[in-house]
């Protein structure tokens, strides 16, 4: 038990590491390659800090635990908005000012709704797969086709400042993003072993596993980047960081998983994981929207609701896991 127990530890720590090399690099070459601060953020940023929930859901599929796979992608989804969102609302409101990311609020409710239609029959298929996979490519389609257009959007803006304070040279920026994605393979790799094998000694499923430590450690990424946004008062690259993560995760890193392996699907997944997923994200919707208004905005005490589901759906987690214990 000791020994999975470190693999998982030490597999995060690394995944973590890596995976912030990795973003950083993509986004360095990214930008020595001319690409506007705009669509780096959106789509080498956004998508990329999802790097760890992709490797980690692939490899669980090719090991055969569609539990993991399933639970680190839904996982992380709650993780995102209930705790990093919730965590960083009731430090600093989070302003809405851009326009390109209340455009992006409604896709992610109908993409969320998406999926869980395709749970319906208790199973993820290469057909739901491509759907998922198709999907995800028209809407990359559409992140670069606005923000190719929005170059004068507040997110836009705050890319801008952030790439300028990380100014990289092209020969190590490339250097970090291969290394980066080596890592991340590797890290993933222990981190799967480690997770599957505390789940089969605790006699609990790889889901629960996948839904508690996996989503949270494949999650920092996105709350370190989401509370560096807010220290320097770019709410709309904290928001922009967990919508992007949340499309990439719903679409690209459950997409990948089933279309390696099918995946059977738990009546629980549908009912408790992806219900909460869907409510959170209509709350985060009408949060962000304001409908009526010039700006959304998220305050201290809708983020403290929305800590207080976290711990709540967290600790009824953790007690399935000491029942079974």
């Amino acid at each position: 038990m000791m020994l999975p127990i470190i693999a998982v530890v030490l597999g995060l720590v690394l995944l973590v590491w890596s995976a912030d090399r990795f973003v950083d690099g993509a986004a360095a070459t990214a930008g020595h390659a001319g690409m506007p601060p705009l669509l780096i953020g959106m789509v080498v940023i956004g998508f990329g800090t999802s790097a760890p929930e992709m490797v980690v859901s692939a490899l669980a599929a090719m090991d055969g635990n569609p539990g993991l796979a399933l639970g680190n992608a839904y996982g992380s989804n709650i993780t995102n908005i209930a705790l990093i969102l919730g965590l960083v609302a009731v430090f600093s409101p989070i302003a809405v000012h851009s326009q390109i990311l209340r455009k992006e609020l409604p896709i992610l409710a109908l993409v969320t709704l998406l999926s869980g239609l395709l749970l319906l029959n208790g199973q993820l298929n290469r057909l739901d797969a491509l759907i998922l996979l198709l999907v995800f490519f028209a809407i990359m389609g559409w992140s670069i086709f606005q923000a190719m257009r929005g170059r004068g959007d507040t997110l836009g803006v705050d890319m801008d400042a952030e790439m300028g304070a990380k100014a990289m040279a092209l020969k190590p920026a490339i250097i970090w993003l291969l290394v980066g994605l080596l890592l991340l393979v590797v890290s993933s790799r222990v981190l799967v072993w480690g997770a599957v094998s505390i789940a089969q000694s605790l006699g609990v499923s790889d889901l629960i596993i996948g839904l508690t430590v996996v989503a949270i450690g494949t999650s920092l990424p996105e709350l370190a980047s989401s509370i560096a946004a807010m220290r320097k008062g770019e709410h709309d690259l904290a928001l922009g960081n967990v919508i992007g993560s949340n499309l990439f995760n719903t679409l690209a890193v459950v997409g990948i998983a089933a279309a390696i392996h099918p995946l059977e699907v738990e009546s629980v997944v549908l009912y408790r994981d992806w219900g909460l997923t869907m409510g959170l994200t209509l709350v985060l919707f009408l949060m962000g929207y304001s409908f009526g208004k010039k700006q959304g905005r998220i305050n201290r005490f809708e983020g403290g609701a929305l800590l207080a589901a976290y711990v709540a759906y967290t600790g009824y987690l953790v007690s399935t896991i000491i029942a079974a214990a």
